[in-house]
């Protein structure tokens, strides 16, 4: 009897075997639990081993540590207080030195099934440093959140350079870590994340690759659940944070141009969604778009505030906590052997 040949994989399916392998998935938590049992499942299918996976954990309050132990990802815990957006994601870089490509989620981001092998196929093109999926909103997000989530994702895919600032402005440098893909070698070209930013530090990390000569790709087959239910208020000390971020960034600004027309764009067809789909909304929505621009604007001058009030406003405590010491240097740095 003549054995029959069985064709080899093609090459960009070895490749991807090949990431896959070198890929460390990092997922920052506190009090994840309500989340878990999607994200696990989620997790299970994206054919990632278990131990490429790892939680760290900010002292969670509930069972979240256990949760992790118990489904076999490797575990790092800090105390909640040392948090910060860029120094624990630059932590965990440090704690995965074999992997050349990172994943970094949030905990509260499903992604759909193989959305991280979609995801890492960005990579076939050598030039590209950095990655980020699709986010689509939640099934029971209303109008005002389901909105934000279609504008900021759309369906096409784009690939975007530094020249592309000429036509996007300051959306060239638009990137999420709730969904991303980081090549090791690009990162630490750029120095890694900011361990001393208050929130964006992928924006910044963004912005740097394209500086440096990367591109980002945006990846809109690769998808995550994932938005928010804000309130005003949430809002607020959220836009105030970016406009923190900005002032003190100002070199964003200067390379990308503001973000002032980007915001217009989205004010305009969030009223056009939101007059076909729920006009009732509109009110509220309009009261929310000012009191963003004026958080924005706020933080943006922060530096006229006192640190009392920045730390009222603000939904990034720790960092001001930092700057509280005299020095500004995040007390993330300092970190204690796992518990």
């Amino acid at each position: 009897m003549s054995s029959v040949a069985i064709p080899a994989p093609p090459p960009s399916t070895l490749r991807l075997r090949t990431r896959l392998q070198q890929t460390g998935i990092i997922i920052p938590t506190y009090n994840a639990s309500p989340h878990w049992k999607q994200l696990q499942a989620a997790l299970d299918r994206q054919g990632i081993a278990k131990e490429q996976i790892l939680i760290l954990d900010s002292s969670s309050s509930d069972n979240t540590a256990a949760l992790a132990k118990r489904a076999g990802y490797l575990l790092k815990v800090i105390p909640l207080e040392q948090f910060q957006h860029g120094a624990t994601r630059q932590l965990a870089l440090a704690q995965l030195p074999w992997a050349e490509t990172l994943v970094y989620l949030t905990q509260d981001a499903i992604p759909g099934k193989n959305s991280i092998q979609t995801l890492l196929r960005a990579f076939d093109d050598a030039e590209v440093g950095a990655a980020y999926g699709r986010q689509l909103p939640r099934p029971e997000a209303d109008e005002i959140e389901a909105h934000a989530r279609l504008f900021n994702y759309p369906p096409a895919s784009d690939v975007r350079n530094f020249a592309s600032r000429e036509q996007l402005g300051f959306r060239a440098a638009f990137f999420s870590n709730s969904f991303a893909a980081y090549r090791r070698s690009a990162l630490e070209e750029v120095g890694g994340f900011p361990t001393n930013t208050i929130v964006s530090e992928e924006v910044t990390v963004a912005a740097r690759m394209l500086i440096a000569g990367w591109k980002l790709a945006y990846q809109a087959e690769a998808t995550v659940i994932h938005s928010h239910p804000l309130t005003v208020r949430k809002e607020f000390s959220r836009y105030f944070d970016i406009g923190v971020h900005h002032g003190r960034e100002s070199w964003l600004i200067e390379q990308f141009g503001g973000a002032g027309g980007e915001g217009l764009k989205f004010v305009a067809s969030e009223m056009r969604f939101l007059a076909k789909n729920k006009a009732s909304l509109i009110p509220l929505a309009v009261v929310r778009s000012a009191s963003k621009w004026c958080a924005y604007k706020l933080g943006s001058h922060e530096r006229h505030l006192p640190l009392w009030v920045k730390k009222r406003v603000s939904g990034q405590p720790n960092f001001w906590h930092s700057e509280d010491q005299g020095n500004g240097v995040p007390l993330a740095l300092n970190l204690p052997a796992d518990r």
